[in-house]
Parts: C-alpha cells; structure tokens; sequence
C-alpha cells in the first residue's frame, strides 16, 4: 500500500502542522535577545520586513497549492515547474531544511528540560530527554496525523497563551504602550536593520509546511493556500509585537536585552511573577516538542513522495496497512534526526549551542527552495497557458527580497561559527548534485496534478 489517508485534516489542523514547524514560541524565548544586538530600537521593524518577505513567497507558494496537492510539499511544486529533474536539488535542500529544524527541536527540548530540573536542583545528561523527545514525536507521527496535529494545535495555543499574559502583566505594569525610542527607531543603522531582517526571516521560516498534508488535508485546494497564508500573517504580526513588547519591558533593567540568555525568565523575575516563569519554560519545552513532531511529518512526507518518485528505494513509498502514515519513510526520517541530534550532544556540544546552530544552518535549505518556488511559478503559469504579468512581478519582487538574506548571510562577514555556516550548505549542495544527478536516469515520468485545480 502506498496511499496516505484522504481527507482527514480541516483547515485548524493543517495551519497548526505550519505554525508548529516555526514554533513561535521560541522567537521571543530565544531570538528576540539575538535580533536587538543587531537592530536595537528597530527589532519590530525587522521582524515586520521579515514578514513582508515571507508573505510575498507564500503569496507564490499559494500559487502551486490552490492548482495542486500532493504530500509532497513544495518538491513536488517544483516539479510542475521545472520537471523531476530540475526539482531534485529543490527536494534535497527541503530535506536538509526539515531534518535539521527537526533537531533544533530536540536540542530546544533538552535546554528547556535542563532548566526545569534546574528549578527542583535535578539534573540529567541532555541526552535522556533528546531521546525521549523524539521517541514520543516518533510514536505520535506513527500512528495517526490528526492526533498528531491536533496536539500541535493544543501546545502551541498553550505556550503563545503563556506569553501573551506575561507581557500583558509587564505592559500593565509599566502602564505605557508607547515607546519614542522604538517608534523614531533611536539608534538604529540600515546595515542593522538588513542584518536583523536576516534574523527575522530564520524565525518565520518553515510555515510552509502544511503542504506536505496534501493527500490528508480535506478540501486542499483551499485549506492549504489558506493556512500557508494565515501562518505567516499570524506568526509574522506576533514576532513584530514580541519584539516592540520585550524592548520595550526590558527598559531600565540592569542587564540589557541582547545580554539576556532567557529573556523571558529575566523579564518574570523583574515582574516578580517566578510562577510565570516556570510555566513559560514549560510552555517552550512543549513548543520546542512541536518543532520536532512538525518536523517528522513533514521531512517523513518528502522522503515518502521521493521514493514514489524514484530518487529513493521504493520501500520508503509504502505506507502503513491500518494508520495510512508513511511509516518506513518516516523510520528513515527519524533515523537522520536521532543520528545528528544524539550526534551533537554526545560529542559534548551544548544543547543551546546546537539548537542556535541547527536553526540557523536549516535556514539555508528553506531560503533555497523558497527561491527555487518563487522562480519556478512563471514557468508553471505558462505550461498551464494562466500565466499573467503580474504573475512575473510578484515572482521577481520575492526573488529580489531573498537576496537579502542570502547576502546577509556572507556579508559582513558574521562570527564564528556561523561564518562557515553558507559553506556548510553548499558543500552539502554539492553533493546533491553528484548523488542525484547519478540516479536521474531512475525518475519516473511526471504525472498530472495529484488534485486537479
């Protein structure tokens, strides 16, 4: 058996598989320090030229998803453009995207589990709680993709919820919403505004992860364009008001944002709300659990619908008899995750350390198919005889934007070990290009529209 099961996910579902994979919650908790020490007073302005950006490629992915839908995501959309072979580096780079946002949510899992056993004097190696992150993600994503995203749903509202009452006890208790530094953005530069959006961009990406639910989604001509859509507004308008808040409360304390290694407990203490603060850990500890769960569906779905198309063994195409899931793809999936994330840590790297850099190096991958996406929907328009001017703008427009994160990822030049972060991922490129390119003559012809718009 190779079919999924049809038709199981509504539109809540789908949309809580795309905010889970760029966890909101892990923005405020641990980037947000990262985003003031490049823009300062402009950090809300960053995160909103971020969104701008992010909107402006699902505004294109939105093209592929009402016309098509499949569980593979947007490798298969780049595939309608460009053809099994044009899209085999797009798949890879997807993977690699997947797998290592997977891990960051394992490494996230064990930071918050330290701090929690911290708070009771207890401690364990962070390798206990990284395995047990992923053995209960792994046990969930077997056995059925509602309960799996409907626990998604449930976390999140939970940890979002925790944060919002916290800066609204903060806001409350500073009894001014208006900030004249933020708002005449005192102190900021262009060159940190650019290198900030770069940060803001990292936090969003990953929301367009319920298109990999293409074969479950009900009505997914419509759910899946819609979530895409409302993820990236959602997240994008919560980080812009993350930002302005956490500056913001942050005034006037004796550590300044950007020094803060858990900003959020800094900010509860000063509040005297320690309560908060432990139910804010917890919060990101679930959160940093949904990174995971969100990240073995999806990567679980590229790996299933790449051996469907022949770039895999076709063992990894079966799906279970009775839970319809992809379960050997996702065996294989969860595989590469344990093996790099277990990796890490056991070679003495911290869990904090390890979530910053997976984070970061995953980004690659999604600026990369993002791009292959956005100059792939003429090509497509024009093959379904749809294609209209402004089509090409808003594709050129989004092609423009990316540049700045991907320059901003080389120049200047950012410390170690992020500067050999690019180098990283394009020698792991590379090797797409010689193990793919090896094996093209085993693709199989491309079909029509797995759901015909």
């Amino acid at each position: 058996m190779n079919e999924l099961r049809t038709g199981c996910l509504n539109l809540w579902e789908v949309l809580a598989q795309s905010i889970a994979m760029l966890g909101p919650t892990m923005t405020p908790v641990l980037i947000v320090p990262l985003m003031f020490a490049s823009a300062g007073n402009a950090s809300w302005l960053a995160y909103a030229f971020g969104s701008l950006l992010l909107v402006a490629v699902a505004i294109n992915i939105r093209v592929f998803a009402r016309r098509s839908a499949s569980a593979g995501s947007l490798y298969e959309y780049a595939r309608r453009a460009f053809g099994s072979r044009g899209a085999l580096l797009c798949g890879w780079s997807l993977l690699w995207a997947y797998a290592l946002v997977g891990v960051a949510g394992l490494t996230g899992f064990a930071v918050f589990a330290a701090a929690l056993l911290a708070s009771v004097h207890a401690s364990v190696p962070p390798i206990l709680p990284l395995a047990g992150c992923l053995l209960l993600a792994f046990s969930l994503a077997y056995r059925d993709i509602r309960l799996s995203t409907i626990t998604l749903l449930l976390l999140e509202a939970g940890s979002v919820t925790l944060i919002l009452i916290l800066f609204a006890v903060l806001l409350a208790h500073g009894k001014t919403l208006i900030d004249p530094d933020q708002l005449t953005l005192r102190g900021a530069n262009l060159s940190g505004i650019a290198l900030g959006a770069t940060v803001a961009i990292f936090s969003l990406v990953g929301f367009e992860s319920a298109t990999s639910l293409g074969e479950e989604a009900r009505d997914p001509l419509r759910s899946i364009p819609n979530a895409v859509i409302l993820s990236v507004v959602v997240s994008g308008a919560f980080f812009i008001f993350c930002a302005y808040a956490e500056v913001l409360a942050s005034r006037g304390l004796p550590t300044t944002l950007d020094k803060m290694g858990a900003p959020l407990d800094t900010l509860a203490d000063a509040a005297r709300l320690p309560a908060l603060k432990i139910a804010i850990d917890t919060g990101a500890l679930l959160s940093s659990f949904s990174i995971t769960l969100a990240a073995l569906n999806a990567g679980a779905r590229i790996v299933f619908t790449k051996s469907r198309s022949g770039l895999f063994p076709d063992a990894l195409g079966a799906s279970h008899a009775i839970f319809r899931t992809p379960y050997l793809a996702l065996a294989a999936f969860a595989g590469v995750v344990a093996l790099v994330g277990g990796g890490m840590v056991l070679a003495g790297i911290a869990p904090l350390d390890a979530f910053n850099d997976t984070a970061t190096l995953g980004s690659f991958g999604f600026i990369a198919i993002y791009f292959f996406v956005a100059l792939g929907v003429p090509f497509y328009l024009r093959r379904l005889g749809e294609l209209r001017p402004y089509h090409i703008a808003i594709s050129a427009f989004t092609l423009g934007l990316l540049l700045i994160p991907a320059v901003g990822s080389v120049y200047p030049v950012p410390p170690p070990p992020s500067n050999t972060f690019p180098y990283i991922f394009a020698a792991y490129f590379a090797l797409g290009v010689l193990l793919f390119w090896s094996r093209s003559g085993r693709l199989r012809e491309l079909g029509p529209d797995p759901v015909a718009g």
